[in-house]
């Protein structure tokens, strides 16, 4: 059976930084109590009239050029966001439009912060069944049009870019080992955004809507903080034991960065030291679906992965949603 090979990477963030000394003069907040919570210094922000389909194009040329392929070689694109440009329709679409890739089918997949991994299991499924060959799997998000920026405890997280990878049929040993993916909408309250939909719809906007700030990203931090990290702890060990692994094989952990406390807890009942975890927080914040992509992108142009290691990916995010991936690079 052929295995999931990722070939190539690529990413981008916007240009525009926005620092949490920024963040101090417009919200009641500090510099030192954002880094003691959550380990973010600053984040990008998308400009005005920059979209989630403009990010995405950006890193999926990047990651076209480096696999040295063309966009009509492309069967299927796939973009993980719950930021699209549209409702209707799906902001993958756009993609392809935009790239000229007028070969491929695509669509979007809503899995929050753990839409990538969510799409790589998509990928790998329709590769390892012989149904595509060459799938470019995006996660991008524009987050900042979603925030809250009066709730200082939401604001401070969000960041914005997309990261993208080219995923391709291989006869090799290398390519994605295993995919995990899980879901728990008994908790979907942690972590949301009721408005926009046929709930709360922008044609029919009511006054607990607009009371409420229902058209923004609501958290639950500290009951979110207490299930990931007890969920992340058996999906890794899980995924781990599944492909008859070690967490000393693990050359680099790529996590979902969302917090750095629970990054480190993660690594630490691992018994991964943080030499070996991917951590680009400081610099990016949260975004969401684009947040490993873009992280892996970071480690593989950088040179912190070498071929035939053992990579491991994870994810937890808004659904409650949760996923696993074990890559042999």
């Amino acid at each position: 059976m052929q295995r999931a090979k990722i070939i190539s990477t690529g990413s981008y963030v916007p240009s525009k930084r926005l620092t949490n000394g920024d963040l101090e003069r417009m919200v009641d907040t500090s510099d030192k109590w954002i880094m003691e919570r959550t380990g973010i210094k600053e984040r990008r922000i998308v400009a005005e009239g920059e979209n989630t389909s403009d990010l995405a194009y950006e890193a999926s040329k990047i990651a076209l050029l480096r696999a040295g392929i063309s966009a009509d070689s492309l069967d299927l694109i796939i973009v993980a966001t719950v930021t699209g440009d549209m409702p209707i329709p799906a902001t993958a679409c756009f993609l392809q439009s935009r790239l000229g890739a007028d070969n491929a089918a695509a669509f979007d997949v809503n899995a929050a912060c753990s839409g990538f991994l969510f799409g790589l299991s998509a990928a790998n499924a329709y590769i390892k069944s012989g149904m595509y060959r060459r799938v470019l799997l995006v996660g991008a998000e524009a987050l900042s049009r979603f925030t809250d920026w009066e709730d200082r405890n939401t604001c401070v997280l969000f960041g914005d870019g997309a990261g993208a990878v080219i995923v391709e049929a291989s006869d090799g040993q290398s390519g994605v080992m295993s995919v995990d993916i899980h879901s728990d909408g008994n908790y979907w309250e942690l972590l949301n955004m009721p408005g926009g939909g046929s709930k709360y719809p922008p044609s029919a906007p009511s006054e607990e809507a607009a009371a409420n700030r229902l058209y923004y990203i609501k958290m639950k931090g500290n009951e979110t903080f207490k299930i990931a990290v007890r969920t992340l702890e058996k999906l890794v060990l899980d995924a781990l034991e599944k492909n008859g692994l070690k967490a000393s094989d693990i050359a680099l952990l790529v996590p979902h960065q969302a917090n750095l406390r629970i990054i480190s807890a993660t690594a630490s009942r691992l018994g991964i030291g943080m030499d070996r975890v991917m951590v680009n927080l400081d610099r990016c914040g949260n975004t969401s679906a684009a947040s490993i992509p873009i992280a892996l992108d970071e480690a593989a142009s950088g040179g912190r992965i070498k071929d035939n290691d053992y990579v491991l990916l994870e994810a937890f995010g808004g659904g409650l949603t949760w996923a696993s991936a074990v890559i042999r690079w």
